[in-house]
């Protein structure tokens, strides 16, 4: 039931569906995340789930960060 709620709050917000976060979470879990091209369809698919454009220069950031694991653990910091 709380999980319910919850997707359907993400889902009010943001218009997009349960379906798509599970697949989405689905692929980054299953995925290697050090594979450049795994990473670039992963980007571009939440590129097109939010509807907002990513430029080249910022893929290419965020792809070598991942890769380089600089990533924040804490998403704190991302903010």
């Amino acid at each position: 039931m709380l999980k319910d709620n919850l997707f359907k709050n993400i889902e009010n917000k943001t218009n997009i569906k349960k379906e798509t976060i599970l697949s989405l979470a689905a692929k980054l879990q299953n995925n290697n995340m050090k594979n450049e091209q795994t990473i670039r369809e992963i980007i571009d698919e939440i590129s097109k789930i939010t509807n907002k454009k990513v430029s080249e220069e910022k893929k290419e950031k965020i792809i070598n960060s991942i890769i380089k694991d600089e990533v924040p653990k804490n998403i704190e910091k991302i903010f």
